[in-house]
């Protein structure tokens, strides 16, 4: 469903009051704060990476991501000696509705059939990657060295449409013998930000903002605003399939679920693919039968109402500060808010990390 209902508390001409020498003082700020640190200061002291070997079968791939409780990984291919790629959710994505497209349930089987390489080749086939001799070419890999700064880490993310990139260090000139230090998101590099500026965001002047004002994230579009993205919401009874089917034509990486009023009860994520390992669920389902609310329910260890379970959706108030927000976003594991009428949790928009970049970097 695409929401039509009006956005509330939100004017976009509140936009038109920021004052344009605060915004570009602040910009310029974070600006140079993220051109003077490096990637290097996101490596935790402790903790690990996961990688995959590219000639590993994708069921296989699968049950290893949602075990690891992640949604991506780097890929290794042992011929070249050298990390090829990533395997992300929105990989099980394609794969799952390229499957459903030729019968009425998955198999197990199905899924044995496919390596990653032979996955990813397929895909760049259907992407048209072809060179001049007929031969697919997998997307390249899109990743850090630990020098680089954080202004050009992210730029990378945003440029690519990732939700990571791999850091990978190495010694030689060549590339060979490569190492996994890390894998970077937009929420590591907020933290670093939001550390920074904590004791000084009177030096950032849009810290103080409330949302609202400032042109940020997607909103539920008013009346007279036809040209206004809608924001896509489904229903809990809406099916898997349509959820799926959403996330990549809207090109989106989260939907929020939401009652007949729109208020909000869950909110379904590409990472949610994942949860379709449990108890090898993909092998006897049928993504156009089984409806959201029995998808949300595959990642629960047990039947909660969507009261309990709502408390997994990240929200806010148009009325909160860009500080708060930030602040929200820069937690591990928050890729996105929703934005909430106070009392009735009405959906009104979403907030991303990338909606916080690019509004940041100009």
């Amino acid at each position: 469903m695409i929401s039509e209902k009006t956005m509330g508390h939100m004017s976009f001409r509140v936009a038109e009051r920021i004052s344009e020498a605060d915004l570009q003082v602040s910009r310029h700020r974070v600006s140079v704060f993220l051109s003077t640190h490096t990637a290097y200061e996101l490596l935790p002291e402790s903790g690990k990476v996961v990688a995959l070997d590219i000639d590993l079968p994708v069921k296989q791939a699968f049950h290893i991501l949602y075990e690891q409780g992640i949604s991506m990984a780097p890929l290794w291919d042992f011929s070249k000696a050298r990390f090829v790629g990533v395997l992300s959710a929105s990989d099980f994505i394609l794969i799952l509705r390229e499957l459903g497209n030729h019968g009425s349930n998955l198999t197990e089987e199905e899924l044995e059939t496919h390596t990653i390489s032979a996955w990813k080749e397929g895909k760049a086939y259907l992407n048209r990657q072809i060179d001049s001799h007929g031969k697919a070419f997998p997307r390249p890999l899109v990743y850090a060295g630990p020098n680089d700064n954080l202004k050009d880490v992210a730029r990378k993310i945003l440029h690519n449409e990732v939700a990571t990139v791999p850091i990978i260090h190495s010694s030689s000139q060549d590339g060979s013998f490569p190492q996994l230090l890390h894998i970077a998101s937009l929420s590591g590099i907020l933290k670093c930000v939001c550390r920074y500026f904590r004791h000084c965001s009177s030096s950032l002047p849009i810290l103080k903002l409330p949302i609202c004002a400032i042109p940020v994230g997607t909103w539920v579009p008013k009346i007279g605003e036809p040209n206004r993205r809608p924001l896509a919401m489904l229903r809990p009874s809406a099916s898997l399939s349509a959820a799926l089917n959403l996330l990549v034509q809207a090109q989106v990486s989260s939907i929020p679920i939401v009652d007949d009023n729109d208020s909000l009860l869950d909110i379904y994520c590409r990472s949610d693919i994942t949860a379709l390992a449990k108890d090898k669920a993909y092998a006897h389902i049928n993504l156009s039968e089984m409806t959201i609310h029995q998808a949300l329910q595959l990642g629960q260890d047990s039947y909660s109402p969507y009261e309990l379970r709502s408390q997994r959706c990240q929200m806010c108030l148009p009325s909160d500060t860009l500080h708060k927000v930030m602040e929200r976003l820069a937690n591990p594991g928050v890729r996105r808010l929703v934005i909430v009428e106070a009392g009735s949790k009405r959906v009104e928009g979403i907030v991303s990390l990338s909606d916080i970049f690019k509004f940041l970097l100009g």
